[in-house]
């Protein structure tokens, strides 16, 4: 019963959505206060509904209801609770409904913080936003129904994909959709601002922190995936350039174009048209992304779905809200007129710069991936499109935007004197060229990856001081000091996240460029050096686990006699599902890993070992987080607060008094 009340919830859901689609934009054309306020308990009567159906489908895998097609194929009794609740967001249907649920959240998010927006603006975007969630709840109820029953209840279920049976990948689709879904609000102010025919520095204002909050979500979200990747899957690697890893890489770019563009806007109401267009870009890619996850035309380790039914219906989803926001982004492009004027060297000029890089990244990302598709549907030809491919056509843009960054972000806004800040940045410039040149010297190889890397990394990260410390004025090292920690914490959250940023590349050309790897045949018992370490195989064992059954080794690491580590790499058979997964051993240190992984047994009665040395594979995850972090600081800033409350003074203020 609770099962069909669920059900019921959605479809329920699904009738308020389609009346706030409507609704609202009806009372911002005529100006019916009453009408616009109308979407606000709607909004919020979505969430709980949709939230109630995703409680009772969560209910159904904890409690193992093997009535349900969903959960038959994808649970087990045996599993532990984690991945019972993680399997509700495993499979096509139910990460659909977990899509829907982040949908309905941010629209009702944009009525519990959106105070600070007029009227008729927040009206269009709750329109907009409900009528995104009303397509995807008519792809879940009429398509990809997660509640559909069976006649005959099997005793027991066919288990989740043991791929997905981790930690790392339990929580990494959640985080991934925020960063998705959340890129529907920038789209719905793009859309709302169209409609209403205004864009102007309050709308940047009001734009960037919903982007902002996609953002550190969807980066927290690939760099667990990356992480997730690089342990589980027993190959070594963070990015292997996956069609779906793309998907969520593009959208990622395209938000970032849009925060910096955003800023523009704010601070001198220039790039109106080139924001819109991101706005519908960002979340475009994120439909995109959705396709190539669903439509079954790639394929891909992460992809939940192989149905083309469900594939058209996506593009159908693409096409009503891209082929209509671009449309009408292309009859009202020419009202959105730009106030600012700036010259070719100024903050507008490298944000400009930013963006085309960022963009451009993307769309080569874009038909890298998509080739494959597009030779084989057009020429008849099977061709593959790998890592090489994308490592030379994406880096040359990553190394461009981390030259320029540090120079962009402290040049004045309108105009600027390009050679008076490079002065303030030549020592800076000096340090990292001498780094690079340092690893040049002593590293055994030729190749360039590694010291490029590292002054790009180090000029990035030095860059984001610099500007930091720029804004304390002049004075004592003490005064500065004090002005430095009463910086707004946008300031702070810029110069974090640039920080990350560099200390990624870094981490990057020093993974791949320095990574060590070994194979070979190891008897147990056998101790074998590699890498300056001595590494032992003591034994390998079978291990019984909760829903599968383990063959372990049981290795030793030691360097010059002294104990490191002891680590254990598995190879896993999961019975109900009858698929192996590899699970590496693997000593995490601050300068480098590393990581042992067990292969098959040998007619000689040994085991394959593959031994890697992994260099700053710590500072890559790490990387990741201080730039989220730093869009965290951003999102705090107090500023935001003051302009909500306000408004809210303001409105408050303009309601008619009592007499007395």
């Amino acid at each position: 019963m609770f099962v069909e009340l669920g059900h019921f919830a959605l479809i329920l859901a699904f009738a308020i959505s389609l009346v706030q689609s409507v609704v609202p934009l009806v009372g911002a054309h005529k100006g019916w206060r009453g009408w616009m306020h109308a979407a606000h308990p709607m909004a919020t009567t979505q969430l709980l509904l949709v939230a109630f159906s995703y409680a009772a489908l969560t209910w159904a895998f904890v409690t193992s209801d093997f009535s349900l097609e969903l959960v038959i194929n994808n649970s087990h009794t045996a599993k532990p609770l984690i991945y019972k609740i993680s399997g509700v967001w495993g499979n096509h249907e139910g990460s659909l409904l977990l899509w829907v649920l982040i949908l309905v959240l941010f629209g009702a998010c944009a009525v519990w913080f959106g105070g600070n927006l007029p009227d008729s603006l927040r009206a269009r975007v709750l329109a907009v936003q409900s009528s995104i969630g009303a397509a995807f709840m008519a792809f879940t109820l009429f398509t990809s129904n997660p509640f559909a029953r069976v006649a005959q209840p099997p005793f027991d279920g066919g288990d989740l994909n043991p791929l997905l049976q981790d930690p790392g990948l339990a929580f990494h689709p959640p985080f991934l959709y925020l960063g998705y879904v959340g890129l529907s609000m920038a789209f719905s102010f793009a859309v709302a601002a169209l409609l209403e025919g205004r864009v102007d520095a309050a709308w940047g204002r009001w734009v960037r922190p919903w982007t902002l909050a996609a953002w550190v979500f969807l980066t927290l979200g690939i760099g667990m995936g990356s992480w997730w990747a690089y342990y589980e899957l027993g190959w070594g690697g963070f990015w292997f350039w996956d069609p779906v890893e793309n998907a969520s890489l593009m959208p990622w770019l395209f938000a970032t174009a849009l925060l910096h563009s955003a800023i523009v806007v704010e601070k001198r109401e220039t790039l109106k048209t080139w924001t819109i267009l991101l706005a519908i870009l960002a979340f475009g890619f994120s439909l995109i992304g959705t396709f190539i996850v669903r439509s079954g035309l790639l394929t891909s380790v992460h992809a939940f779905a192989t149905d083309p039914d469900r594939g058209v219906f996506i593009l159908l989803i693409i096409a009503f809200f891209m082929g209509g926001a671009l449309t009408l982004f292309a009859a009202r492009a020419q009202e959105m007129e730009a106030k600012g004027v700036f010259r070719t060297v100024s903050r507008e000029s490298s944000l400009v710069i930013n963006n085309v890089l960022l963009a451009v990244s993307s769309f080569v990302v874009f038909v890298g991936t998509m080739w494959p598709l597009a030779a084989e549907m057009l020429f008849d030809r099977t061709l593959s499109v790998g890592p090489p491919f994308f490592d030379a056509a994406f880096t040359p843009f990553m190394v461009a935007l981390a030259m320029v960054l540090p120079i962009g972000a402290m040049l004045p806004w309108k105009r600027g004197d390009l050679m008076r800040t490079l002065r303030s940045l030549w020592g800076l410039g000096v340090l990292s060229v001498a780094l690079g040149a340092t690893v040049w010297a002593f590293q055994t190889g030729t190749a360039a990856l590694v010291p490029v890397g590292a002054a790009l990394g180090l000029w990035v990260v030095l860059g984001a001081g610099a500007d930091l410390w720029s804004r304390t004025g002049r004075g004592d090292m003490g005064a500065r000091a004090r002005r430095l920690a009463r910086l707004p914490r946008a300031d702070w959250g810029k110069a974090v996240a640039h920080a990350g940023f560099g200390i990624t590349l870094f981490a990057i050309a020093g993974l791949v460029g320095w990574t060590r790897e070994d194979i070979r045949v190891v008897q147990e018992g056998e101790s074998f050096e590699y890498a300056g370490y001595d590494i032992t195989l003591e034994d390998v064992r079978r291990v019984e686990g909760p829903n599968y059954v383990s063959t372990m080794g049981f290795m030793e690491v030691e360097r010059n006699g002294r104990h490191i580590a002891s680590l254990n790499p598995e190879r896993r058979i999961y019975p109900v599902a009858g698929m192996p997964t590899t699970e590496a051993g693997i000593d995490r240190g601050f300068w480098h890993d590393i990581y042992l992984v067990l292969g098959d047994p040998q007619d000689d009665g040994g085991w394959a070992v593959r031994s890697h040395i992994k260099p700053f594979a710590n500072w890559l995850w790490a990387g990741g987080i201080i730039m989220a972090l730093g869009g965290g600081l951003s999102l705090s800033d107090r500023r935001y607060r003051i302009a909500a409350s306000g408004a809210r003074r303001k409105d408050a203020a303009a309601k008619p008094q009592p007499a007395e």
